[in-house]
This record gives structure tokens, sequence and C-alpha cells, in this order.
């Protein structure tokens, strides 16, 4: 009995590959993990050996359109032609095109799932494709791109230090390639190769929020506290400097210098000496802080006062009254959000962002960088970072 969308539709996935026959050769073959293939077997003209062909995806290709491929098919062979061979030669035929290379494709399918992204989205995916894939991969015709050629932008993503990036990246161009696949100009995923070709993205010890609307409803939040003023300009700084919770907490008035708009101290992972350039936003909440606490040593005293910092619980505890739990946000998390905003959204150069983490960075000889390495850049990087913040707490 031929197929029908309703049964196509109804028909669940088992253990076991199963085949949705239509007739004449076509049918729907259903995976265990749920993906639908358009294939129809035929017998070579010449010498009569079995072949098989792939019509695309359901339901990206319908039941309507594979039978319209499969006729169309069965019309060559009554011809006398295979329609293997003929895909083969007309596929070399617009291997050059550029409406088949992977940069056009990647943008005719970025634009029809622009309609159900977010504008933050559809920006991250388009610089995703537009900085990391296009500068290798992108005038390469999609049906000829290997695994090994996929691998080469994704492994300089993954050099910079940007793992998860990269496995993103990995999914996006997969995506592509199935686009591809469901509309006629490929007929394999080399991305769906290099599962377990990147190293496995670091533990996320502490949570964080990274996608700009909710970090804009997280800021907000931060910004109407209503508890302790220390408690609340360390929340507002918090994301300004993103340095280690233990760092804001037991920074001291001593190593800031608000004219110069500077804040020296020693990291406490590395144990070298670390500059925070310091945003007009930071200064202003550093000024305002200052006649409460300025004559103590520290900048968030301990409110039990005795000269000792603010609690490494207040951050923590100040976001859990907000409604933020241990799985959504931590004092921590500003590092991660700043970390991949910065790269991804902003476009900020990964060293800059690294360097800014107080994270050990070598150049290419192996020498560690000094503190004051790209500090002009940085500057302007924490500043375009706190106009960034003011523009998502304000409009998002």
């Amino acid at each position: 009995m031929p197929l029908t969308d309703t049964a196509i539709r109804k028909a669940k996935p088992t253990a076991t590959v199963q085949k949705l026959r239509d007739g004449g050769g076509l049918y729907l073959l259903l995976r265990p993990d749920g993906a639908r293939w358009w294939r129809w077997d035929y017998r070579r003209p010449v010498t009569g050996k079995r072949n098989t062909l792939s019509f695309g995806t359901y339901p990206e290709v319908s039941l309507a359109a594979a039978r319209e491929r499969h006729a169309a098919g069965r019309r060559l062979l009554a011809d006398g032609i295979d329609p293997g061979e003929q895909r083969k030669a007309h596929k070399v035929a617009t291997l050059d095109s550029t409406t088949n290379t992977f940069e056009a494709i990647a943008a005719e399918h970025l634009a029809m799932r622009a309609k159900k992204l977010s504008a933050g989205s559809v920006k991250r995916e388009r610089r995703l494709i537009e900085k990391d894939l296009n500068p290798i991969i992108g005038g390469r015709p999609v049906a000829a791109i290997s695994a090994r050629e996929l691998l080469e932008p994704l492994r300089k993503i993954e050099a910079r230090g940007a793992v998860e990036t990269a496995h993103r990246a990995r999914m996006l161009a997969s995506l592509v390639f199935r686009y591809a696949i469901a509309t006629g100009r490929a007929e394999r995923n080399p991305a769906e190769d290099l599962k377990g070709a990147l190293a496995s993205p670091e533990s996320q010890h502490f949570a964080s929020i990274t996608d700009p609307p909710l970090v804009g409803g997280l800021l907000r939040a931060m910004h109407g506290y209503q508890g302790s003023p220390v408690v609340r300009a360390a929340l507002r700084l918090a994301p300004l400097v993103f340095v280690r919770p233990g760092e804001l907490r037991q920074a001291r008035w001593a190593d800031i210098d608000l004219d110069a708009g500077q804040w020296r101290f020693i990291a406490t992972k590395t144990g070298q000496p670390h500059i925070v350039p310091l945003a007009v936003q930071a200064v202003a909440i550093l000024r305002e802080l200052e006649p409460l606490t300025g004559r103590g040593p520290y900048v968030f005293p301990s409110m039990l006062g005795k000269g000792r910092p603010m609690s490494e619980n207040t951050v923590n505890g100040a976001l859990r009254r907000l409604g933020f739990d241990s799985d959504t946000m931590t004092g921590h998390g500003f590092r991660a959000m700043a970390r991949t905003v910065l790269d991804e959204v902003l476009g900020f150069r990964p060293d800059y962002i690294e360097h800014q983490l107080a994270h050990a960075v070598r150049d290419p000889n192996g020498r560690a960088y000094n503190r004051t390495a790209h500090l002009a850049e940085r500057a302007k990087m924490m500043q375009a970072w706190a106009d960034y913040l003011d523009t998502l707490r304000l409009s998002c």
C-alpha cells in the first residue's frame, strides 16, 4: 500500500531500521534515532547491479516531492540512463557554482531560520560562520568538503581556547550540511564524522548566564537590589570587572586609582601582577561607595567590622535573594559571561579576553606576557563591555 503523510507521521522509531515502502523501489528509511531518509533502490541499466539513491530527508523533502524525484529517476531509466551517474555528472557540472558553496548555503539556511531565532542568536550564528568557518571553507562547494577540511577551522577555534565555541561551530556546520542534503546539493554530512574529534569542554563548575537577553534581566535585578549599599555596589561592579570572587571581595582602596581608572593587584591563581582597566561606569560605582568604606582598607568590608573583607558567600547570597539559584548564576559566573559574550557577540580578540581574565597567556616563543600587555586595547574593550551591559540592562 502506498505511503501517506499520516502514516509517516504516526510511524515510531524502533531499535532496528525500518523501511516504509511506497512502491517502485521508493521507501522512507526510519532509523532508531528518528531520522527519516528517502531512498530509491533500482538496478543499473547496463550491468543490472543494484544501486540506491538518496532523495533527502523527511519532512524537508515531502512525500509528494520524493515521488516527483522518483518519477524523474524512472524516466531516466526508461531512456537507458543511470540516474546515479547522471546525478554525479550534474554535481561535477555545478561544483563551482557560487550558489552551491558552503558560504552561500550557510547564508541561505540562516535566512530561512532567522524568523525562529532571536536577533542575538542570528547575530552570533552569522558571526561564527563569517569569522570562523567562511575564511577556510566558505568558498568551497559544499558537496566537496571533507571532514578533514571542516576540522581545520574548528581546530583554529579550539587553539584559541574557545573549546565550547568550536563544538558550537561543528553543530552549526552540521545544520548547514543537513540543509544542503535536504535541498539536493550534497549527499553526506562531514560534521557527523567529527564527533569526538574535538577536545571536551571543561566541566562547568560555576553556573553562568551568557544569553544576552537573560543577562539584561540579571542586570536589572541587581541594579534593583534593596539590601546593603555595599553589597549592591559589589553586585553592580562584579560584571564590569569579572575578576575572581575572592579578588573582588578583598579589593583594597590602596590598589585602586580612580583618576587613572585602574585597579592593580596580585592575581590569586597565578600570583602575578594584574591590571583591571576601569570603565567610567565602574569608576562611578566606586566613587559613590568611597564615602561609605573609603576610611578602611577594604572596598567591600564585612558588616561585622574588625577590618575584615566581605564574606565569600555575600554576593552569592544576594543573587539567591534576587531569585537566581546556584544552578543559574554564581559570583564566579560573571567571568564565563564576559568570556563568552566578549568573544561571540562583541568579537574581541581571544588573547585580550584571556589577559583580562588574568589567565596565563604566552607569546609565540612560549614566554608569559607581562601585566601591561595590550593594556590600551583592553581598556577599550572594558569600556565597550560596560556600554554593552548598559544597553542590555536598559533595552532587553
